[in-house]
């Protein structure tokens, strides 16, 4: 529903649900300046209850030129719907890192099982009969993203141990999801036992680079061990941090894999990241 007589200082922005979005770069968002300062802002900011839900970047220009814009009123009956909604239109738009998709789909799976349990659940249709939704929550979401359910709950793993980081430092949910910081899936849902102590140190760590200083330290170690010798280790160096990148890379490729995928599309995904193997390894002295 579309509304009228409301001003940019009536809107209200929920940080929550903005850092759900993933901030465009440079160039993406002159390009998306540019164009609403030629032709206006031809996209309704989304809200609910006044809440900004969708068009973080489009406010911004328009704060800051001061230029007209519409705006478009969703119903939800929980903030938890929000979340829903929110992930669903960025993992639909966007094109996400894996740590991004990751990120959603166990945000998503979490917030769920929050509104209706793990079990299957009762919804309304268009007709204004209710229908059941079969299955669990995990079976349904490996269903929509086209992953197991084995993904899904990882996900939901990894999403709890982000926004615990993210709870001790903003900035360093930032950096994982935005690739910055060199950790993985894995490393994260290693750190689910973790005390508050260490999650605070690690997020220090991240925010501060040490993080990515050990990943380094550790990659550097395992060129000394492996080539000994060699007179020249920077190209082996390059080549080893590659590798490991790689494989952290395939392994989530796998894992986002429904079990029900032709074998032809898995014979491809390993055969792409075996020529960039090669590739790499011809480039060494």
């Amino acid at each position: 529903m579309a509304e009228k007589n409301i001003t940019l200082k009536d809107i209200v922005i929920d940080e929550e649900f903005r850092q759900l979005l993933p901030p465009l770069d440079a160039q993406t968002y002159s390009s998306l300046e540019q164009s609403i300062l030629d032709y206006g802002c031809m996209n309704p900011l989304v809200l609910w209850n006044n809440t900004l839900i969708d068009g973080y970047n489009r406010y911004k220009i328009l704060t800051e030129h001061g230029l007209p814009f519409n705006t478009m009123n969703l119903e939800f009956s929980s903030r938890n719907e929000v979340l829903i909604w929110i992930i669903s239109t960025q993992v639909s738009r966007r094109n996400l890192t894996t740590m991004q998709l990751t990120y959603f789909r166990g945000l998503h799976y979490n917030t769920d099982k929050k509104l209706h349990g793990d079990a299957g659940r009762l919804v309304n249709n268009p007709s204004g009969h209710d229908v059941h939704l079969g299955g669990n929550t995990a079976n349904r979401l490996s269903e929509q993203y086209s992953v197991t359910s084995r993904t899904i709950r990882r996900d939901g793993q990894i999403a709890d141990m982000i926004d615990a980081i993210g709870r001790a430092s903003p900035d360093a949910k930032r950096d994982i999801l935005s690739g910055a910081a060199r950790i993985n899936r894995k490393q994260l849902r290693d750190l689910a036992s973790s005390s508050d102590d260490d999650i605070e140190m690690i997020s220090s760590e991240i925010v501060t680079g040490i993080f990515n200083d050990k990943i380094k330290a550790e990659v550097t170690d395992l060129t000394r061990t492996s080539v000994p010798g060699n007179n020249d280790k920077s190209d082996f160096h390059e080549f080893i941090t590659f590798v490991i990148n790689q494989l952290h890379e395939f392994i989530n490729d796998v894992q986002s894999i429904p079990l029900n995928t032709d074998p032809i599309v898995l014979r491809k995904l390993i055969r792409t990241h075996m020529q960039k193997l090669e590739a790499s390894y011809k480039q060494l002295n």
